[in-house]
């Protein structure tokens, strides 16, 4: 059985790699960059996403390439403290909180699936535009080799489109183009050649409900931050688009005020190495994943605003549950439909909280402190971070005592 995956992504590699452990050896990773390079900044990776990839027994690159991340804490314009928790081992999971370079991940998953499944097993170069069902179960895939121009074709059993929020793949078989939706607000993104601060391992958010700050470290030496605000004039306008340019010094020009003797916010930016614009978007919650032998995942299944470390952590979790699936269900068709009803559903209150902690949250919780109500707003933010771990599916207890999502098919 030939498995094509539309997407060499963190959630494409992710499921071939799954795959490949569930006992599947014939898979391909079609991608659409002629190479695969470090592009991104940081990322943050929870404890559920640590546990899978880990159980992929990755975590020893993990702990080479990443760093620890112990602490989340929450301040005030200001820069006064509002509330802080622990994260990762030192909040009593089994597993740790990472915080990397998105290229750098990218690496160790495309090292991982070369070493497992072959060299030949990413082709890089191809567009996928389209996908063709036919009634004897074969897919057929149309795409332009990026290479010579020539459209080209392949053929699998089962095809995943993990082709990101712009999805063509799931485009097509939803029959017209998926709104992507705004919130008006665009995310500034970068990274600063910086020493440690708070420690070395603490993830900070900073701000109110008209701007917030993230800063947390993904290297020795090399701190990641993010900016977000409501978009002005001239904010890029392309949705969907992370690799947009900017000049550092513009997004520190918006952060004037942001000078602590703990961390100085102006500085770090304005210092930045590289920086990046991208307009808020998600979609809305999708009604179906699967289309006969086509399963949707990742971006193209569920994009959602970049809150809660949860965009790349849910593409990780669908690659592990579709795999589950396809090496304990009776059938292709059992198996993705069981995937789209298990993951479904908690990916849509993923997207919708994301919505809700980009809006109401943050504004209740600052106006708390502008009244120096800094307990009651301590309280307030206890209470979104418990809800939301719970929705995203990494509350302590539930993630520790969860059975594994390792499964070997049975060979006919």
């Amino acid at each position: 059985m030939r498995i094509a995956i539309v997407g060499a992504g963190v959630g494409g590699l992710t499921a071939a790699l799954s795959l490949h452990a569930a006992g599947y050896s014939d898979v391909v990773l079609l991608e659409a960059a002629r190479e695969i390079r470090d592009v991104g900044v940081g990322i943050n990776l929870p404890p559920h996403a640590v546990r899978e990839l880990s159980e992929l027994d990755l975590e020893g690159e993990l702990a080479r390439s990443g760093l620890l991340t112990r602490e989340l804490a929450y301040y005030d314009a200001s820069g006064q403290l509002i509330w802080a928790e622990p994260r990762g081992l030192e909040a009593g999971y089994r597993w740790p909180q990472y915080s990397i370079h998105r290229g750098q991940l990218q690496r160790i998953l495309v090292e991982a699936v070369g070493k497992r499944l072959g060299q030949s097993a990413i082709k890089t170069g191809q567009r996928v535009t389209s996908v063709i069902q036919e009634s004897a179960g074969k897919v057929h895939i149309k795409a332009v080799d990026q290479f010579s121009g020539r459209s080209v074709s392949h053929t699998a059993d089962i095809v995943v489109a993990a082709d990101g929020i712009r999805s063509a793949v799931r485009d097509g078989l939803n029959g017209g183009v998926t709104p992507l939706a705004s919130n008006g607000w665009v995310m500034y993104r970068g990274t600063t050649r910086a020493g440690p601060f708070l420690g070395g391992a603490t993830m900070i958010i900073l701000g109110d409900e008209t701007q917030r700050i993230v800063v947390y470290p993904i290297a020795p030496g090399l701190l990641n931050w993010l900016l977000v605000r409501p978009r002005g004039p001239a904010a890029a306008a392309e949705l969907g688009n992370w690799n947009v340019g900017v000049a550092p010094d513009v997004v520190a020009s918006f952060v004037e005020q942001y000078r602590f003797d703990w961390l100085d916010i102006h500085r770090l930016i304005g210092s930045g190495s590289e920086a990046y614009e991208y307009p808020m978007a998600d979609i809305d919650p999708l009604p179906r994943w699967v289309f006969g032998r086509c399963a949707l995942l990742g971006d193209s299944a569920h994009a959602m605003y970049p809150f809660g470390s949860n965009g790349a952590s849910q593409a990780i979790l669908d690659a592990r549950v579709l795999a589950y699936n396809m090496a304990t269900s009776g059938g292709i068709e059992e198996a993705l439909h069981g995937y789209e009803a298990y993951r479904r559903p908690v990916t849509t209150g993923v997207q919708l909280a994301n919505r809700r902690q980009a809006g109401d949250v943050m504004e209740k919780v600052s106006a708390m402190a502008r009244r120096g109500a800094h307990g009651d707003a301590a309280t307030a933010l206890q209470d979104a971070e418990r809800s939301y771990r719970q929705l995203a599916g990494f509350d302590v207890d539930e993630l520790n005592n969860r059975k594994s999502w390792n499964a070997q098919r049975a060979q006919p």
